[in-house]
């Protein structure tokens, strides 16, 4: 199921129309799947104009600097060129835990909002933004807290060591900043409980960072997407801070693997965890039967790309696991996500796992 439009969203999500436009004007908005599945979105491709650079694309489309970069590898980042066909990541594996309120995956640099049904016969959404966490010696704190104050037009007051850094790289920053253009806090904030009130989610005034590891531990967002964001969260929200660089699905006799770059180790490859890889395959599994083909799980988790790739396919106990594995997807320009479906019976890697 794709992406919700603008028109779409007024029809359906049963929100205001000038609300569900506000809402969707940056988002990714994505209906609940009735069943229970964790699997939203499709993933989308558009070519290049001689202009576009792939952060021009990210912003335009919803998606993060790294996370558009890793979707393409081998394209030029600032020249993709006219014509190149450019991959747009749209389908996601939920983070696990509620399906409500928001919801930040640090890993994946995206922040998921379970806006409340305003009765039982509402279509249930979550809307999806790309977003900055802090770099490695400024960690974005983990586990669940809430909204404690909104505010418009925020002045920065940067603490004495962050105005220390600052001083040493020869920039040194006044003890306030007031709202403005030069304040890296943008227009509009949400304070969280976590610290003693010091993360906020936030704008930026500098775009081009959403999706990296950069901040001091705040959540930063684009600036027309916070002012999306910022009218429909009430104060008192739950919030959920959370690391899953791996995530599972089973759906529909697939299994799923998708994979993201540990935060704080920023666009560096890994080892593959292949013990956490079994024990979450060993989750979404539960009594079902899958022949999972090892090799390319390995190979998803050492891309790290976030995009969901098939790794594993229905199975009987009394079927041979050659025979039931899927096989390592062909390269093919014209598929816009990389997707194992169909039998390798040579394989050695396959494996019958319940």
């Amino acid at each position: 199921m794709g992406r919700v439009r603008r028109a779409f969203a007024c029809r359906v999500m049963g929100f205001a129309c000038a609300l569900s436009l506000s809402a969707t004007a940056g988002a990714s908005v994505y209906p609940l799947p009735t069943d229970g599945s964790p699997v939203v979105g499709t993933d989308e491709a558009v070519a290049a104009v001689y202009q576009d650079t792939l952060p021009d694309l990210a912003h335009k489309y919803s998606l993060g600097y790294y996370e558009i970069i890793r979707a393409n590898p081998g394209v030029d980042t600032w020249l993709p060129g006219a014509g190149k066909r450019i991959v747009l990541p749209g389908r996601r594996i939920l983070p696990t835990g509620p399906r409500e309120g928001l919801v930040v995956n640090l890993p994946e640099h995206r922040l998921y909002y379970y806006p409340k049904p305003r009765n039982a016969h509402e279509q249930r959404v979550v809307i999806t933004y790309p977003i900055s966490v802090g770099k490695m010696d400024w960690r974005t704190p983990l586990g669940e807290t809430r909204v404690i104050a909104k505010i418009r037009d925020p002045a920065w007051y940067p603490p004495e060591s962050i105005r220390k850094e600052h001083a040493a790289n020869g920039d040194p920053l006044p003890k306030v900043v007031p709202a403005g253009p030069d304040n890296p806090l943008g227009a509009f904030a949400l304070r969280l409980a976590a610290g003693n009130g010091e993360y906020m989610i936030h704008g930026t005034n500098n775009p081009t960072a959403v999706g990296m590891s950069v901040t001091h531990g705040c959540i930063r967002m684009y600036p027309e997407d916070v002012a999306a964001l910022f009218p429909l969260v009430p104060v008192g929200t739950r919030v959920w801070l959370v690391t899953e660089p791996v995530k599972v699905a089973w759906v529909n006799g697939e299994l799923l693997l998708e994979a993201h770059p540990p935060v704080d180790e920023e666009g560096q490859s890994v080892e593959p965890d292949l013990e956490l890889l079994s024990r979450l395959l060993d989750q979404a599994l539960g009594a079902s039967v899958a022949a999972i083909h090892w090799d390319l799980a390995r190979k998803t988790l050492q891309a790290a790309d976030g995009i969901p790739t098939v790794v594993g396919l229905a199975a009987s106990l009394d079927m041979p696991a050659e025979s039931a594995a899927p096989a390592a997807p062909a390269a093919d320009a014209s598929a816009p996500a990389r997707l194992a479906t169909g039998p390798d019976a040579g394989s050695s890697e396959a494996a019958v796992k319940r």
